[in-house]
């Protein structure tokens, strides 16, 4: 069928498609739920705007995934309703034993017309947030690159009898600088150089999402004066969140980020579960270091510090 008679259809129709890195599979249904189209396109902007701006007006299902922040909004802005699906809700599909592109990209369409509460659609934030966030993040992959040439120099030390002085990561490269075994000198001396540049742009994207945060972001006023909330946390916290209208209460938020405890009743059976860790790792993991620090020596007297609730057995 033409791009042209496509278009043209009055027919309500479900699409579903299966992004992949470099293709992508599409599936139509019309309103019967017979597949009416297939096609595969490449997964870049110039095709997905040239077949869904040709398309007629339809419910699209995808994937959460790496490209789906941008092809959802592509999408939207060619004139369809767009659901995100949370693929970690999708048992159906990544459990199938018959996987394939065009078996994923009929089945995310069937649901879709069947119910699309049942895709637990996820919302993606806008491109401005999205930007903003890829600072923190960048920040994030430096502090991790950082601790993994520590750990090598430590480790490296220890293999030949050398235990490297402790200090904070922000000062290694200077404490270490002249204590490093001789015999790894060579080895190690171009990681500390590393480690120190690291240090150095840690330091400056620290000083842009200060300022990034007082000038863009004046709400996160109300989150700095709890203690062990920096900076980063806030910043994270707010953006990740980006429109906390959405939750019907702030509890919610917890069961957001994945910090409440599963569930798996059963009769007169309620077991203790772990959290969920759905959501935002990277929020999840920085709320939990700011509990605990309040929770730690470091932290301010409270009852909470004195009597800390007990971990589910």
């Amino acid at each position: 069928m033409s791009m042209q008679s496509r278009a043209k259809s009055p027919v309500c129709l479900t699409i579903g498609v299966d992004v992949g890195d470099r293709f992508s599979q599409i599936c139509v249904l019309d309103g019967d739920g017979e597949v009416r189209e297939e096609a595969r396109i490449r997964t870049t902007p110039a095709a997905f705007g040239q077949w869904f701006r040709s398309a007629a007006s339809a419910l699209v299902v995808l994937e959460a995934g790496i490209h789906s922040p941008w092809i959802s909004r592509l999408i939207t802005e060619s004139g369809h309703e767009t659901i995100v699906a949370n693929p970690r809700r999708l048992r159906l599909i990544y459990q199938n034993d018959r996987k394939s592109d065009r078996v994923d990209a009929e089945s995310l369409a069937r649901v879709g017309r069947l119910d699309p509460r049942l895709l637990c659609p996820v919302k993606h934030r806008g491109p401005e947030a999205q930007a903003d966030l890829a600072l923190l993040r960048s920040r994030d992959s430096l502090i991790r690159a950082r601790t993994l040439l520590i750990n090598h120099a430590r480790g490296s030390s220890k293999a030949v009898g050398v235990r490297l002085p402790k200090c904070s990561a922000k000062s290694f490269h200077q404490k270490v600088a002249g204590r490093l075994p001789e015999v790894l000198a060579d080895s190690l001396s171009p990681e500390l150089e590393t480690i120190g540049r690291l240090t150095a742009q840690i330091r400056d994207l620290d000083r842009k999402i200060e300022e990034m945060a007082e000038t863009k972001y004046p709400e996160i006023a109300a989150l700095r004066p709890v203690y062990g909330v920096g900076p980063v946390t806030a910043t994270t916290y707010i953006l990740t969140l980006e429109d906390p209208h959405r939750f019907p209460r702030s509890r919610a938020v917890g069961c957001y980020v994945g910090l409440r405890p599963r569930q798996a009743d059963s009769g007169d059976q309620q077991p203790q579960l772990h959290i969920t860790k759905a959501g935002d790792e990277a929020l999840r993991s920085l709320l939990v270091c700011a509990a605990q620090y309040i929770l730690g020596p470091h932290g301010p007297d409270s009852d909470l510090s004195r009597n800390p609730p007990l971990p589910p057995p």
